[in-house]
């Protein structure tokens, strides 16, 4: 693994850029403190643990639905719902507020 300060990076971005090239890990330190890592969307490991986090991210916040997560981790909807089980992420996510709410101005 490749060592690099932010000051380097600065003056010889070459230095961060070669060893992604490569496929290999990247360490990025501030006055010698480690504060990053970086690697190379070649990187398998990090190409498909980084497309399920952005997936289930979206489907947390509601920006997609089950069916759209449950394609793009290539899982049917039941396994889809057990897994966010696993991750303890809701399958709903309402406020039971809202509903009360709605239904005191129903009657």
């Amino acid at each position: 693994m490749q060592t690099v300060g932010i000051r380097d990076l600065q003056l010889n971005p070459a230095s961060f850029t070669k060893p992604l090239e490569n496929n290999e890990f990247v360490m990025i330190t501030k006055r010698g403190k480690p504060i990053g890592i970086a690697t190379s969307f070649n990187d398998d490991a990090l190409h498909h643990g980084l497309i399920e986090s952005i997936v289930l991210k979206a489907f947390n916040q509601g920006d997609i639905s089950l069916g759209q997560l449950s394609k793009s981790l290539k899982l049917t909807k039941r396994e889809t719902m057990k897994y966010l089980q696993i991750v303890n992420i809701p399958l709903t996510n309402y406020d039971i507020g809202e509903d009360l709410k709605g239904i005191e101005e129903f009657l």
